[in-house]
């Protein structure tokens, strides 16, 4: 191809094809397999047209949208990294640095700069947008598991404490989203899907 350019990009485009073979814990609702990382960022920019209007300031949602579409690219490299496992999180800004240099580096410069810039703007957590798509990220793995019945909580002994820990940047950007996630955990706790502790096997 003698256009330079637009061979990079679609190299990029190409190489993005990945995202859809990296396997995350969540399943999908009729619990038939796990959705993949591709399937997971599609949703989220769907929730950011359709949530948009519950955030407590102002956001440019087109611009939430990038940074969702954005965010996971790094797990083509880098793996998705299990909430609840600790030791899987040594290492892991390293390693998604490392991919998003080597990921975003085949377009051509301006929008690798571009892309790389909407990779830290999520990472960095200092925009309205940032925090918004965060609290989606959290927000859908919740409804995920708890809509499929908490396999993946009983599976990896997830308890209560550690959902609400990890529920607290949903409500930082909503107050109306914050309410429906600990609606969630209240009703997961209470159908025995989410417990305090898991007694021995």
């Amino acid at each position: 191809m003698t256009n330079e350019r637009l061979s990079r990009q679609l190299h990029f485009i190409l190489e993005i094809d990945k995202l859809k073979g990296v396997l995350r814990r969540s399943l999908l609702l009729d619990s038939r397999r796990r959705e993949n990382s591709a399937e997971h960022s599609w949703h989220l920019a769907m929730m950011t047209l359709v949530l948009a209007e519950h955030v407590d300031e102002p956001v440019d949602p087109l611009h939430t949208l990038k940074l969702v579409l954005v965010h996971d690219i790094v797990e083509i490299d880098a793996g998705d990294t299990y909430a609840y496992d600790p030791d899987a999180h040594t290492g892991k800004n390293e390693r998604e640095q490392e991919a998003a240099r080597r990921i975003f580096g085949l377009l051509p410069d301006d929008q690798a700069k571009e892309l790389n810039g909407l990779w830290e703007e999520y990472e960095g957590q200092q925009t309205p947008e940032s925090r918004f798509a965060l609290a989606l990220d959290r927000l859908m793995p919740l409804l995920h598991n708890y809509h499929s019945g908490g396999i993946t909580w009983r599976e990896n002994r997830v308890t209560s404490e550690q959902v609400v820990e990890r529920m607290k940047p949903v409500a930082s950007s909503s107050d109306a989203l914050g309410e429906a996630a600990a609606s969630v955990v209240k009703q997961a706790m209470a159908s025995g899907l989410l417990p305090d502790t898991w007694s021995d096997p």
